[in-house]
């Protein structure tokens, strides 16, 4: 299974360009996204030196037994870019270390990610880790001089984000959040639409996301001797070890995440504000309708299963987050609604028919254009070549 997975400008290229084809999109908005996509192609260089490699450590892998893991996806995906080589992997699980090592010739494996920042040949890193790790390991990667692509959500508490924001910004280092669906053409359409008038005066937005687990109690058990288990908790409160509290379900617990809310909403809410044209704004004022408690007891899963929350923004807007309804994003506007998500987009009237003019209909020249990225870990890279700012810059 060893190898660099990587691929050459050529078929980076086609790729880029074949799965825009079959988007599903309007022929008018897919010829801007191709014209585009081949732009940014072909602003490759077309020989890449020695000197021009990006160097690329991936922390925090997971593993991809029994399930695909969102740390080693991205490392291999901005791993196999032009011009990009993986030489490090670091994981508090020996067991993950060593299949993250496995994809990557030559690599050297790490159970400390502070021997990964010290290495001066390092020069970006990609963190893939629980989410109470996010934060501590991309400020020490920015002051450490390191381009940084951290997973979702970014930060686990609001201050982490805003001292996180003030060292980006003073780094003048590339930032890029795993939040993969600005790079996707269906959303950039809809929030392109939406902010263009297409449905009027926008009333409401929905994000509809999963609903979450509830779970325990759960006993403690002996900790597996491949992990580092003290690593593992870090800065959040010592407990014992349980295989519920690790690994992918550690989203179902506050003391490492948000359960849904943060994780499918970190996705659906950041384009729900995108389209508001307020993701550098926020909302003024919050408040909880309704919610489903978590299981009661100790060591049960914590994180909130159901929740209707309405988030208001100084336009007026409400943006209500919702596990209720087909997931996805919902903007309700005067004209009628856009819906779109990973799968589909679509228009309908207030009445709830279809329209489909409401997608197919071309914008005016004069409209205002989003940045366009068809390819997040790409963008990563592009940006750390051009020196422009990612798509999902730690402030949005």
């Amino acid at each position: 299974m060893s190898n660099q997975y990587r691929e050459s400008r050529r078929s980076f290229l086609a790729k880029s360009l074949a799965g825009l084809a079959v988007a599903g999109l309007p022929e008018w908005f897919a010829t801007e996204t191709r014209a585009a996509a081949h732009a940014q192609a072909s602003a490759l260089p077309r020989k890449i030196g020695a000197n021009d490699q990006i160097n690329v450590a991936g922390i925090g892998l997971g593993g991809s037994k029994g399930g695909y893991r969102q740390g080693l996806g991205d490392t291999r995906g901005i791993g196999g870019k032009p011009g990009v080589k993986v030489i490090a992997v670091c994981d508090v699980d020996d067991l993950h270390c060593d299949e993250a090592q496995s994809w990557f010739e030559g690599s050297t494996k790490h159970k400390d990610f502070r021997e990964v920042l010290a290495r001066p040949d390092i020069d970006a890193v990609v963190i893939g880790t629980p989410d109470h790790w996010h934060v501590p390991i991309a400020i020490a990667a920015l002051k450490a001089g390191k381009h940084v692509y951290c997973e979702k959500p970014l930060t686990l508490f609001i201050g982490q984000g805003k001292k996180l924001v003030e060292v980006a910004r003073k780094s003048n280092l590339i930032f890029q959040t795993g939040s993969q669906q600005r790079s996707d053409a269906r959303f950039r359409l809809a929030c392109e639409l939406v902010r263009n008038g297409r449905l009027g005066k926008l009333t409401k937005v929905i994000a509809h996301l999963p609903t979450g687990p509830t779970g325990g109690p759960f006993p403690p058990m002996p900790v597996p001797a491949d992990l580092n288990w003290d690593m593992w908790l870090g800065p959040s409160p010592k407990v014992d070890y349980t295989k519920e509290r690790c690994h992918g379900s550690f989203r179902w617990w506050l003391e490492y995440s948000g359960g849904m809310m943060t994780d499918w909403g970190a996705h659906h809410n950041d384009i729900a504000q995108w389209g508001m044209g307020m993701d550098r704004s926020g909302p003024v004022a919050v408040q909880a309708v309704s919610w489903k408690e978590p299981t009661k007891g100790e060591n049960c899963y914590t994180t909130f299963p159901e929740f209707d929350i309405d988030y208001t923004y100084a336009s007026g807007v409400v943006l209500h987050t919702t596990n209720k309804g087909e997931n996805g994003v919902e903007f309700i506007g005067e004209k009628g609604t856009i819906f779109v998500s990973r799968g589909r987009i679509g228009g309908y009237n207030p009445d709830g028919s279809e329209n489909k003019a409401l997608i197919d209909e071309p914008l005016p020249a004069t409209a205002e254009k989003l940045y366009v990225s068809n390819d997040h870990h790409f963008n990563y890279i592009e940006c750390i070549r051009s020196g422009k700012p990612a798509i999902c810059d730690a402030e949005i």
